[in-house]
């Protein structure tokens, strides 16, 4: 299971996430923040659980790009 969690609420509106996983991030058209596709919120934290491993690869190239280091990738 990969889970990527975002705290959407920090975001800056960089775009270097949707440029490194645009799979799994786009940039919202109401506030110019990213969103992490197909995620629950939870307080401001939206989480992405999927048994896709492909995804790792993109997702922590987005979580080292972060210039606000709010995305996290993890693995189980």
């Amino acid at each position: 299971m990969v889970i990527v969690t975002l705290q959407r609420d920090k975001c800056i509106g960089c775009n270097y996430c949707v440029e490194m996983a645009p799979a799994q991030f786009r940039m919202s058209k109401k506030d110019g923040k990213t969103v992490l596709i197909k995620s629950i919120n939870n307080k401001g934290f939206h989480t992405l659980k999927s048994p896709d491993h492909s995804i790792v690869e993109n997702c922590e190239l987005a979580e080292k790009a972060c210039p606000v280091h709010i995305i996290k990738v993890k693995e189980t």
